[in-house]
């Protein structure tokens, strides 16, 4: 079988770490820009690509809020609902966005356009609420601000 570009890419990357397998968290980003989430197909790449098992790069991609197992829409907008940004109204944030949405957390819309999200913490808790869209990060974010947010998304 011919060697893809990704695979390529995996081997540049997996050639800077000590251990092959260290490589999976850079490889599995690379994966997911490609491909624009991790489908089985993407993680078996990776899985070949570092000697690795399908299997290890789940439990490793499932772990973590970055990697998208699922489809996603073109945008995301991941809005943070650790402890910081819930005492500052996270959850009045995130209602604003699935009512101008129409989806709930987890759910694309219709279109496939946006991809809505909660995220376990941005690290920006002195600012909440935080709503990372297209992982550019908004703070502070109020209910309020949701139709604006949305608007310049849509390029209007």
């Amino acid at each position: 079988m011919p060697e893809s570009d990704l695979y390529r890419e995996i081997q540049r990357v997996a050639d800077r770490y000590p251990v092959r397998r260290s490589a999976i968290m850079p490889a599995l980003h690379l994966a997911q820009g490609k491909h624009g989430w991790l489908s089985p197909d993407a993680l078996r790449e990776v899985a070949d690509a570092l000697d690795l098992s399908p299997a290890y790069c789940q439990a490793v991609a499932s772990f973590y809020d970055m990697y998208h197992l699922e489809p996603v829409g073109r945008h995301t907008v991941e809005v943070c609902t650790n402890i910081s940004c819930a005492l500052v109204g996270a959850q009045q944030v995130l209602e604003a966005f699935e009512e101008e949405l129409g989806v709930h957390a987890g759910e694309t819309t219709e279109d496939g356009e946006i991809t809505l999200r909660t995220i376990e913490c941005l690290g920006g808790c002195g600012w909440g609420t935080v709503v990372a869209v297209d992982h550019r990060y908004r703070e502070p974010v109020k209910p309020e601000d949701v139709p604006g947010i949305l608007e310049e998304l849509r390029g209007g």
